[in-house]
């Protein structure tokens, strides 16, 4: 592992969004006048350890998000815009496969939410770090409060250390030969059930993934409550510090 690898940002636009509940898919919905996805795709864009970016997208809207995001925003280093799947799963194994087909194996695989505006330059160090060190991470930060596991009926069944219970995020970044062989052996199984990139490589390969700290405002913008918290966000961590650092938007 060499501090020379960059990495390759797949970010992931294809979600319906329906718990949203709005006729826009969450990731055009406007923050401060700009999209979504603008956000996001905007650190990545600034970073110096990633090299390229490949956007997954809902089918019918590739053109619309080379016109409408690429282009009108000038992300330089997005070199395909591609159709995801059914699942986010899919969309990712299409990100990946993607990788290979561009000769990018070498890289290392950021894997973003479109959904989570407020990823920063210093969280995509920190996971880039970790991936020299680990081959696999997650971003993710320690729970706040008390959590319950429940049974069908929502009764307490036991309550967890919090010491020892994380909330995931993302970027989760992989060497790509680690994360490839475990998507393609889920894709010979279709586990319908997995939300997220860490546990495709917990349930399919030995390999340990190492959480490293992202941010509590790192949310992933899901429903119209998270919206407004993204509104609040956007005005304390972008406008206030007007033109001061490369992360002002």
């Amino acid at each position: 592992m060499t501090e020379n690898r960059t990495g390759v940002a797949i970010v992931l636009a294809a979600g319906q969004g329906k718990r949203m509940g709005t006729k826009i898919q969450k990731q055009y919905l406007e923050l401060s006048g700009r999209p979504v996805l603008y956000y996001a795709l905007r650190s990545f864009e600034q970073s110096d350890r990633i090299s390229r970016m490949i956007l997954v997208t809902g089918g019918g809207q590739e053109e619309y998000c080379w016109k409408e995001i690429v282009e009108k925003y000038r992300f330089k280093k997005v070199c395909a815009v591609i159709t995801g799947g059914k699942e986010r799963y899919h969309s990712v194994w299409n990100g990946l496969q993607e990788m290979k087909r561009q000769g990018l194996q070498d890289a290392y695989a950021f894997i973003h939410d479109g959904a989570r505006p407020f990823v920063t330059e210093e969280i995509i160090e920190r996971a880039y770090q970790e991936v020299i060190r680990e081959e696999a991470c997650a971003v993710g930060m320690p729970v706040k409060d008390t959590i319950k596991i429940v049974d069908g009926s929502q009764y307490a069944l036991e309550t967890p250390d919090r010491k020892y219970v994380w909330i995931i995020q993302t970027p989760q970044v992989f060497s790509f030969p680690v994360i490839y062989d475990a998507y393609q052996k889920l894709m010979e199984q279709e586990k319908e059930n997995v939300t997220d990139d860490a546990m495709v490589v917990e349930l399919m390969t030995k390999h340990p993934v190492k959480l490293v700290k992202g941010a509590y405002e790192n949310i992933k913008i899901t429903t119209p409550e998270d919206l407004l918290t993204a509104e609040l966000f956007v005005q304390k961590i972008f406008h206030e510090k007007n033109g001061k650092t490369k992360n002002s938007y």
